[in-house]
């Protein structure tokens, strides 16, 4: 605020102090820390850019926007906040490093609790388009014990880069859920993942291209896995070579995460004797699971 007279900052400042102090009163100390800080940064911010009116006014109709467009399907806010790398840095926060658990990453928008279950070596693509892929692995805690029965759900975009829900709200195809067996191994069918933009329609899609920033998401298979005592893994696995990659616009990649996925030539034998027309992939995602509360 260089240019900005003594008088002049005087009275921005008053307005900060004055709206912090409305807080006074909130008997919740958590509640009352996040408004505060929320306060100050956010008038740090209208400072530190002069902002104008104008702005002002487009800022509220974007955010209008983003809430007509959002339903039960599509979560505006959601992309908002991934492509702003807001998402990923609240995944960062609470979800430090520990031993050599596997690396969380954000959630996404198109997860969906009434996933079918599948049998292990079952086919969670139900008849989405793409090539075949055999994924396999085993699920532990970090001293390297099996962990068995623990929950594992999957998800991710056909080879158009639709979800089931954009097709049809009450279609699933694409995702499943299943658990591990005894030795906490688990395997399936799904699809060999490949880039899709994530929806670029809406108000989130015109601040990308305004700023310069493509849609386009890294190709990812989604995983969630739960066991009880251990701390609920949201993550991706990547492939490697892939022509997005770190260019991922919601800063989902991480290096640990990306995986190879080799592909097999048509004719290869599947490792269940699976008859697959034409070529498919195969890929091994070994699973750690920290203990709750790390």
């Amino acid at each position: 605020m260089s240019d900005v007279s003594p008088e002049q900052e005087a009275v921005e400042q008053t307005l900060v102090d004055t709206v912090v102090a409305s807080f006074d009163a909130c008997e919740d100390p958590r509640l009352k820390e996040v408004m505060v800080s929320l306060t100050r940064h956010l008038h740090a911010f209208i400072r530190d850019v002069r902002l104008t009116e104008e702005e002002w006014a487009a800022a509220i109709d974007f955010l209008t926007k983003a809430g007509h467009i959002t339903d039960d399907v599509r979560q505006e806010f959601i992309l908002l906040s991934d492509t702003l790398g807001a998402s990923m840095q609240t995944i960062n926060i609470n979800n430090e490093a520990y031993a050599d658990a596997t690396e969380a990453t954000v959630f996404g928008p198109f997860f969906v609790e009434d996933s079918p279950a599948i049998e292990l070596g079952g086919d969670m693509a139900f008849g989405a388009p793409g090539e075949p892929c055999w994924v396999s692995g085993t699920v532990t805690d970090t001293d390297g014990k099996p962990l068995v029965g623990a929950r594992i759900e999957v998800w991710e975009a056909d080879e158009d880069g639709l979800y089931d829900v954009q097709r049809d709200a009450g279609a699933r195809a694409a995702r499943a859920h299943l658990f591990t067996d005894e030795e906490g191994g688990y395997r399936f069918w799904g699809l060999t993942p490949t880039p899709y933009p994530i929806p670029d329609d809406g108000p989130v899609g015109k601040m990308l291209a305004a700023v310069g920033r493509s849609p386009l998401r890294a190709s990812h298979l989604h995983f969630m896995v739960t066991h009880e005592g251990c701390r609920t893994l949201v993550t991706h696995i990547f492939p490697e070579g892939d022509p997005i990659g770190w260019k991922d616009t919601v800063f989902g990649v991480k290096e640990s995460l990306i995986k190879k996925f080799e592909r097999q030539a048509a004719g290869t034998p599947t490792p269940d004797g699976r008859a697959v027309d034409g070529t498919w992939s195969k890929v091994r995602f070994d699973i750690v699971l920290a203990p709750a509360g790390a």
